[in-house]
């Protein structure tokens, strides 16, 4: 008989760029909200990189825990969330966008721990991840104190984030249901 995997322990390096990205949230808000924007930038770049790093360390070193499984993703959304709302005080950002998106991002979050507790775990899509990305893309142009010839390019940005957090957030869903089908049908 073979013997389990040892428990990976909580105090790993991607744990702890995960912890740094919690942190600092409140600071990239402050720094948001009194207009220093060139700081908020630089910060919010920082973190962006702790979450990419954080995640291709835990894969590649094996340190994948079950603080990072839920913490990881809190710290994104927390990140997210706090930039979005912060841009529409601070900033001309349409708050309408902002709701679409936390919309989206809570409503799928929550679907995702349903479906956890019936057993099924929904990964990451493709389209997900390309989200992720133009959102990310938007709040750094929002953040930076760019020319005012630049504010459709960054609004334009923003509003093919909203369409693609939209189409991916219905993806998730109508997957969900196929999937969800055919596990009734088979079983």
């Amino acid at each position: 008989m073979t013997e389990p995997a040892p428990k990976q322990s909580n105090w790993n390096l991607p744990n702890i760029l995960t912890s740094l990205r919690i942190l600092f949230t409140p600071v990239f808000a402050w720094l948001v909200l009194s207009q220093q924007w060139w700081w908020a930038f630089g910060v919010f770049v920082a973190l962006m990189i702790t979450d990419k790093l954080d995640g291709d360390i835990a894969r590649s070193r094996g340190l994948i825990t079950d603080f990072g499984k839920i913490a990881d993703p809190i710290a994104d959304k927390a990140l997210m969330i706090t930039a979005l709302v912060t841009l529409n005080i601070a900033s001309n950002l349409p708050v309408w966008i902002t709701v679409v998106i936390l919309v989206r991002e809570l409503g799928i979050t929550f679907w995702r721990m349903w479906m956890l507790r019936q057993g099924k775990v929904v990964p990451a899509s493709k389209g997900g991840k390309l989200k992720t990305v133009l959102q990310t893309v938007g709040v750094a142009m929002y953040l930076c104190p760019l020319p005012g010839w630049m504010d459709i390019p960054t609004l334009a940005v923003m509003l093919i984030a909203v369409a693609v957090t939209v189409v991916t957030g219905v993806q998730y869903l109508v997957d969900g249901a196929r999937a969800n089908a055919a596990g009734k049908a088979s079983a």
